[in-house]
């Protein structure tokens, strides 16, 4: 029996990136950083956490050894002595962006060769015949924002005249993304929904990779609160990838949280979402539980990018990776003989960092698995090397991008 479950800590890079300076991200460590600011007593907060970064399960795995192989600077892991059976070390994306799409795409063994389409930062940010069209098409009494905004700021400043007015609010970012955000109730969840499709096929021609819903409550900009309807409507994947591949040999593909969204729903046989990092633990617990021979659980949370990372919350990304971290021994329990666990990001998100954007960054890949010798896989030239390893564990033939390490482990398919 060969099962593997792959899970995503979005945005939990290790620093490092050879082209970190050409995004304007040299420095950037999401890990380092956190460690550092937790060290130093920098991400105390009283009824929340205190003290040194405290993951002592994924520095089992090897994490501590991954931030060496990255930057060669680790973090203090305590006493923590390395699974037997555990194999550690980084990943350096080829990708040209550092969003979501290119880092879970490469993850899936496709690199991302070409440019995204991007938004300046101008306002207005969109194109005068596509705000036009928006409108026109979409049904809608015109548009608010129109600029390069954080999700949670646009909202307090836009979202009252939004309920006066009916018209959505579009901003967008450094990466290639057009969200829109409106309220479930005066606006219509749905209606957001359908407009979001609308959007979806107007900005095609520009390249830009998803279009986003960001649903939200309450009635006043100090009682708005975004609400866990959130949907991606991305671009497909111009090739196959990993998940098109097991699928098509009649595997299952179990998709945890966003990652149905991020693949456009393609190559995925289920889809299963919760709101908040533990819960989608729960719900990825139950897909180990389901899953069967040769298929995969492949699982996203987004709690450290949007909650954190983006917020710039040192302390609430280091309680987040600790409250994930207690949880670990639950997914590593499930291991049977034949099973591929593998921790990773996608890109990353410094909490320390200007701005509120994603930070270009090397990510860790660690894992275990029943039988396996471990060991040091060093560093991946791409996160594709990620999704061959998985494709020759499930006893795919292999794919045209990365190099499986899985013999460098002691793989037994």
């Amino acid at each position: 029996m060969a099962r593997a479950f792959l899970f995503v800590l979005d945005s939990f890079g290790i620093g490092g990136a050879a082209d970190a300076e050409r995004y304007g991200d040299a420095g950037a460590n999401t890990l380092g950083h956190i460690a550092e600011a937790c060290t130093e007593g920098r991400a105390d907060r009283e009824g929340l956490r205190n003290g040194p970064l405290f993951v002592p399960h994924m520095a089992s795995l090897g994490l501590g050894k991954a931030a060496e192989t990255a930057t060669g600077l680790g973090f203090d892991t305590g006493r923590t002595d390395l699974l037997a059976t555990a194999f550690h070390g980084a990943a350096q994306e080829v990708s040209s962006g550092k969003d979501t799409p290119s880092g879970h795409w490469e993850i899936a063994a496709l690199p991302v060769r070409f440019d995204w389409g991007y938004f300046p930062d101008t306002v207005p940010a969109f194109p005068a015949d596509l705000t036009e069209a928006m409108i026109r098409i979409g049904k809608v009494p015109g548009i608010l924002g129109n600029c390069h905004a954080p999700g949670t700021e646009i909202i307090e400043r836009f979202g009252e005249e939004h309920i006066r007015t009916g018209k959505p609010i579009c901003y967008t970012s450094v990466d290639s993304v057009l969200q829109i955000a409106a309220h479930e109730v005066h606006f219509g969840l749905e209606r957001l929904y359908e407009f979001c499709k609308v959007v979806r096929k107007l900005v095609d021609p520009l390249r830009i990779g998803r279009v986003i819903a960001r649903p939200f409550i309450g009635e006043t900009a100090a009682t708005f609160e975004r609400t866990y309807n959130r949907h991606d409507y991305a671009v497909p994947p111009p090739e196959p990838t990993l998940l098109d591949r097991l699928t098509a040999r009649g595997s299952r593909v179990i998709a945890v949280g966003k990652i149905g969204d991020i693949f456009a729903h393609r190559g995925i046989s289920e889809v299963r979402k919760a709101a908040g990092n533990m819960a989608m633990f729960d719900e990825a617990l139950g897909a180990m539980d389901d899953a069967g021979d040769g298929d995969l659980v492949f699982a996203n949370f987004v709690d450290f990018d949007t909650e954190f990372g983006h917020r710039r919350d040192v302390a609430g990304y280091a309680a987040a990776l600790e409250a994930f971290d207690r949880r670990l021994p639950e997914a590593l329990a499930r291991l049977k003989q034949g099973d591929l666990l593998i921790l990773t990001a996608d890109h990353g998100n410094d909490p320390t960092w200007r701005g509120t954007d994603h930070t270009r960054e090397r990510i860790p890949v660690i894992g275990t698995g029943p039988g396996f010798k471990g060991g040091d896989i060093g560093l991946r030239a791409t996160f594709a090397d990620i999704g061959e390893t998985v494709a020759e564990h499930l006893g795919l033939a292999r794919g045209r991008h990365g190099t499986s390490f899985y013999r460098s482990i002691g793989g037994h398919a």
